[in-house]
């Protein structure tokens, strides 16, 4: 049997489809393939372990490589799959839900105490030789002590982020999801609100939901606008979830205090967009799974559901939706 892989991926993956007898052919070019390559490529293939959520996986592929067993994402989201389209074809469809939870709640972490402390933009001034003269009232951040955390989408990424944030600043939890998360309510005296609540109660408010149609673009100037002057905006979710003019027009505004993102929208984010220069804003490079650790689990994940696959036995860890 033969899988066609659409990046490089940490050995432990690779040892484990050899090591069942699948035969791996990798693109190792650092560039994204064209649907109609990738297509080709699959049709010389019998499953595909796609990397990264860059590959369309609509209709027209699904179609046109309708011989797939499976399709084995090694990433958690899944809204570039035609998870319907799929389902009708027969082709099951894989991800690696819960490995990166804590990788990526350290994420969200980190972008709240760079937030917090303008800690990009300071560590750039002094590239730029500004590192001078001091001034008592220049540049100061705020400290997060006692502060309130909002979560949109308490799951399991949200519950990280949330132990970390009660342990290291004692901040109280509100948050909003379609149910009620009662082992949040038990473990960290979590609080339900209405999402206008969650918007105007939050000092810090941090997205980790799943990009849904409802959930699209839900970040716009009307949620900006109801949000404290005093708040950070923290999205290591998905860029699509939030309007970055809107945002960037919110900040300059003094709306609110300030954005953490690891995700963008448009992702990559363009070299020359303001938010880059912004003293309360912190960018990464969406590096929410980059570790060691989250991406040999990823990998490992992403090799069993492929190997299930091509066996015509369930995937451990089947998408859902």
């Amino acid at each position: 049997m033969k899988a066609f892989v659409t990046r490089k991926i940490p050995d432990v993956g690779l040892q484990l489809l050899r090591a069942a007898g699948v035969e791996v052919t990798a693109h190792t070019e650092k560039r994204e393939l064209a649907q109609e390559e990738l297509i080709t490529a699959c049709l010389r293939h019998d499953a595909l372990l796609s990397v990264g959520g860059r590959n369309k996986i609509d209709a027209v592929f699904l179609n046109a490589c309708s011989h797939l067993k499976v399709v084995s994402l090694m990433s958690v989201g899944y809204d570039n799959v035609d998870v319907v389209a799929a389902r009708e074809l027969g082709i099951p469809i894989g991800h690696t839900p819960g490995v990166l939870s804590n990788a990526t709640a350290d994420t969200a972490f980190l972008l709240m105490m760079a937030v917090a402390r303008k800690a990009f933009y300071l560590h750039n001034t002094i590239a730029r030789g500004e590192w001078g003269f001091f001034e008592p009232t220049r540049n100061l951040g705020v400290e997060l002590n006692g502060k309130t955390l909002g979560v949109f989408g308490l799951g399991k990424i949200g519950m990280a982020l949330a132990r970390k944030c009660r342990g290291a600043y004692d901040m109280p939890l509100i948050y909003h999801n379609r149910g009620r998360n009662e082992a949040a309510e038990q473990e960290l005296g979590a609080r339900w609100v209405p999402f206008d609540e969650l918007l105007r109660e939050s000092d810090v408010l941090s997205l980790h939901a799943a990009l849904t149609p409802e959930t699209k673009g839900l970040f716009n100037e009307a949620a900006f606008g109801k949000m404290k002057q005093s708040s950070i905006f923290i999205n290591t979710a998905r860029g699509a979830m939030h309007n970055e003019q809107h945002l960037l027009r919110a900040l300059q505004e003094e709306q609110i205090w300030g954005a953490g993102l690891d995700v963008t929208n448009p992702e990559p984010m363009d070299p020359d967009n303001p938010l880059l220069n912004m003293p309360n804003v912190a960018v990464l490079p969406h590096i929410g799974s980059a570790t060691v650790e989250a991406r040999n689990g990823m990998a490992v994940m992403a090799a069993q559901n492929l190997i299930a696959g091509l066996k015509g036995e369930p995937l451990p860890f089947a998408v859902k939706g």
